[in-house]
């Protein structure tokens, strides 16, 4: 198979490209490298069935060009910086939205019929239904990327039904791992390298989420292609656990072995938009054989080991 990959540098992007290429596939990644890194694709450069493309999502020429020939396309690339989203709207409508409708024309030009989308359990807003289910009715949107993820899964849904696509679509909770380069994790860890005795904590601790390794996430995606064959496929990707950040705190500074002191700010939200609960209802992946194989503590503690071993991310953050 021809698989074409945007975002490929990314956390995320990158583990399935190498995933991908070691299953003996044809891979074209696409990344502009706003957040991605090269080094994160130095194994799969080695790779004679590799090609990375430097591209944006926004240049529609570009994104035809590079994924004609290709079978099935994976989107990943997106506007990462959740938090800030009141403060730059545009980035959300502009990275997801309208990159995702260019994305499907550069398909229907090139004759590619074939997606996987990277959208996000954000776009269940804050559901009356715990854990929730991929057929939970939504609710007000209260974050501009859960409300620009959605648009894009409306805009995939609507390509499959006016041009025969097919699409997998996978509503993601926080994913965890190696190559991680934003998110909490990353943050504490960066400020406690800093200041080992102070930890400051958006929110009162006790917003309650979920996370899955990146190396189950992919393989839940791998498995859905396989298995699932509806025209539209829609999945949550999550483990059947929770944790208050307050215990990803504790498993962080345990690790660090550091006693700072913690300082919470915000209530009970982190941000505007972020969700005080998030806890998806994997019921209908795990039917297709799939089960995460690691807790959120595992998560935790290989991203951190990751971070350790890479001081360089955080030197190139900086």
């Amino acid at each position: 198979m021809r698989y074409f990959v945007t975002g490929a540098a990314g956390f995320i992007g990158s583990n399935l490209v190498d995933r991908l290429l070691e299953q003996g596939h044809s891979v074209t990644g696409f990344d502009n490298l706003s957040t991605g890194r090269l080094q994160f694709l130095d194994d799969a450069q080695k790779h004679a069935q590799f090609k990375l493309v430097l591209g944006d999502t926004l240049d529609s020429a570009a994104l035809a060009e590079a994924l004609a020939g290709c079978d099935v396309v994976f989107h990943l690339a997106a506007n990462a910086d959740v938090r800030f989203g009141t403060s730059h709207p545009h980035k959300d409508l502009e990275q997801n939205t309208v990159a995702t409708f260019n994305v499907l024309e550069a398909m229907r030009g090139s004759g590619v019929s074939r997606i996987a989308f990277a959208s996000t359990g954000s776009v269940y807003g804050e559901p009356e239904v715990f854990p929730t289910p991929e057929s939970a009715p939504f609710p007000i949107q209260t974050s501009f990327y859960g409300a620009s993820k959605l648009a894009c899964e409306g805009l995939i849904q609507a390509y499959c039904a006016g041009f025969g696509f097919q699409a997998h679509i996978f509503r993601f909770v926080s994913v965890l791992g190696q190559r991680y380069s934003h998110g909490h994790v990353f943050d504490f860890y960066s400020s406690l390298m800093k200041n080992p005795t102070q930890l400051q904590v958006l929110g009162d601790g006790h917003q309650r989420k979920s996370y899955v390794s990146v190396q189950d996430c992919i393989e839940a995606m791998s498995v859905a292609l396989e298995k699932a064959c509806q025209p539209i496929n829609v999945f949550n990707l999550g483990t059947d656990e929770t944790c208050e950040v307050q215990d990803s705190v504790r498993w962080i500074i345990d690790e660090l072995q550091v006693e700072p002191e913690i300082i919470y700010s915000g209530g009970s939200r982190g941000w505007i938009g972020d969700s005080p609960f998030i806890f998806l209802d994997c019921t209908r992946i795990k039917s297709l054989g799939w089960k995460a194989k690691h807790s959120i503590r595992e998560g935790v503690v290989a991203t951190l080991d990751y971070l350790r071993a890479n001081p360089w991310l955080l030197e190139a953050k900086a």
